[in-house]
């Protein structure tokens, strides 16, 4: 209980951190001087270093953004019916095979597929196939 309660503080001190930090940057966003190329003020230049440490920046931003990361065993449709008649000691089978790859999501995009391990006790999954992101992005626009 200690543990999850010093983990959950550590992640409400990071998030205060992050908001912190997006403040002082958009304070900072109100001391630019209006003009830039649009305007016609030609003293305002952009170099390759200033567009690639902005979207450094950028970057750093989303890769603290928390995604939920989820394993599908299977699935399978059903009645509400049998819903509701289920209980302690139902068996409710699925679309999957045993020994077939499960399916690694993120807020419910498939990213990869994998085995189920166990690492100290607990179950883990090594993954065997990972989507390349050109993949993603087109199952993404699709879907």
């Amino acid at each position: 209980m200690a543990t999850e309660n010093s983990t959950d503080d550590t992640d409400l001190a990071d998030w205060a951190e992050a908001l912190q930090e997006q403040k002082a940057s958009d304070a900072s966003m109100t001391d630019v001087k209006p003009g830039g190329v649009l305007s016609g003020d030609s003293s305002t230049h952009f170099t390759s270093s200033d567009r690639s440490d902005a979207s450094m920046q950028d970057i750093n931003m989303v890769l603290d953004i928390p995604v939920q990361l989820s394993v599908e065993l299977g699935r399978t449709k059903v009645p509400i019916k049998h819903i509701l008649q289920l209980g302690q000691g139902s068996v409710v089978e699925l679309d999957a095979l045993a020994g077939e790859p499960m399916d690694v999501l993120v807020n419910g995009y498939l990213i990869a597929q994998g085995e189920v391990v166990v690492v100290n006790d607990k179950f883990g999954i090594r993954l065997t196939d990972v989507v390349t992101p050109s993949e993603r992005l087109k199952r993404v626009s699709r879907g």
